[in-house]
């Protein structure tokens, strides 16, 4: 019986695409002394970086077994390289010609390969499987926001529509106390006070559903009507009931995030099967200790998926709320007022600081969720 000849990894062939582009754009550079490229011309550092980069690209694309050393290798002189186009993107704004998208396109298929050759990594610990796991999204992120840069100071976008990362960036540091304010107004009153009332009521109604089977026919069919009013409606009456301050944003919260947690927990504490629930009636248990003992952990997962559904729910509740009526402070107050200022970098800076915030809240549940579900198999990576 012959051996089986072993496959080519998944990477193989659009890493060898990369390379193969990745030379051909460093064989294009030589035409941009015709075209008077006089910002890459007079860089030679910049050139020369490409060129070596462009030069490994393919016998580290054909290289078949995955070796992190030399991964990390191409990955940092993929990095250095972005650090040297930068400057000349911001030198030369609105001025790029044909030699600087063609460094441009070269990096983002160098980057292209690295991730796809990390991908591939098979670290035996445990915590750096988890690190390449973080690290992956991130090196995705740092290549998007280094394109993001490079194309509009390369094509000379103005502020007003579009700022580049770096100018958020120098926004969000001047303006750390507005910033901060902003931040407790919205996130620590309005969505975290409305986020636990919401799902906190929603999950008890949901237990008195459960218990009081004629609810479920009455108050499902209000929860679904309560989660269809449009938020734009809701908003000023809000305001109108509960004053401009953050309670009548909290209470948009609550209305946003009471019916995904309802319906997930209602289906949750029908999740276990009928053998389960006899073999809890064989113990002569009741309904509170079934509850308990049993219906409540089958329910965590369908629980946990609701309250990271209202984690970014809430967010946008309370921001979209504060349009329609706020004390001078606020993500939303503020995103509206330095709209109509064409303040366009604070506009983003608070996008930044609300998407960043959103993310944190949603990876904490996350990790209380793997902390408290940990038998579940898709806590345990898939096995059963």
């Amino acid at each position: 019986m012959t051996a089986s000849k072993p496959t080519r990894p998944a990477f193989g062939t659009p890493a060898a695409l990369a390379s193969g582009i990745i030379l051909c754009i460093a064989g294009a550079l030589f035409s941009t002394a015709i075209a008077g490229d006089v910002a890459i011309l007079n860089t030679p550092t910049l050139a020369a970086a490409f060129g070596v980069l462009a030069i490994l690209a393919i016998p580290y694309a054909a290289r078949r077994p995955a070796h992190p050393f030399l991964d990390l290798i191409f990955g940092a002189l993929t990095g250095v390289c972005a650090g040297l186009l930068v400057p000349v993107a911001h030198a030369h704004a609105g001025d790029a010609r044909f030699g600087f998208w063609a460094l441009v396109i070269g990096f983002w298929l160098a980057s292209w390969l690295f991730v796809d050759r990390m991908a591939a990594w098979k670290p035996g610990n445990p915590g750096l499987v988890r690190a390449v796991n973080l690290l992956i999204p991130v090196l995705f992120g740092a290549t998007l926001l280094m394109i993001w840069e490079l194309l509009v100071k390369g094509f000379g976008v103005p502020k007003v529509l579009l700022p580049a990362p770096s100018e958020i960036w120098v926004r969000i540091t001047v303006s750390t106390a507005i910033l901060w304010a902003d931040f407790q107004q919205t996130f620590l009153k309005a969505v975290l006070i409305g986020y636990a009332l919401g799902c906190g009521s929603a999950f008890l109604i949901a237990i008195a559903i459960d218990r009081v089977p004629f609810l479920r026919r009455g108050l499902l069919p209000i929860g679904n009507l309560v989660s269809a009013l449009p938020i734009i409606g809701v908003a000023p009456i809000m305001v109108m009931w509960f004053g401009f301050d953050w309670p009548s944003k909290a209470a948009v919260v609550i209305i946003m995030t009471f019916f995904p947690m309802l319906v997930n927990t209602v289906s949750g504490l029908a999740a276990a099967d009928a053998m389960q629930k006899d073999l809890m009636r064989t113990y002569a248990a009741g309904y509170w200790q079934t509850l308990f003992k049993l219906r409540l952990p089958m329910a965590m997962p369908f629980i946990f998926n609701a309250l990271k559904i209202n984690s970014t729910l809430a967010l946008i509740g309370a921001i979209v709320a504060e349009f329609f009526g706020t004390p001078i402070v606020g993500m939303g107050f503020r995103i509206s007022t330095e709209v109509g200022r064409m303040n366009v970098d604070m506009v983003w800076a608070e996008i930044a600081m609300a998407a960043l915030a959103g993310s944190l809240f949603y990876g904490a549940i996350a990790l209380l969720e793997r902390a408290v579900t940990f038998w579940h198999p898709s806590t345990r990576g898939g096995r059963a």
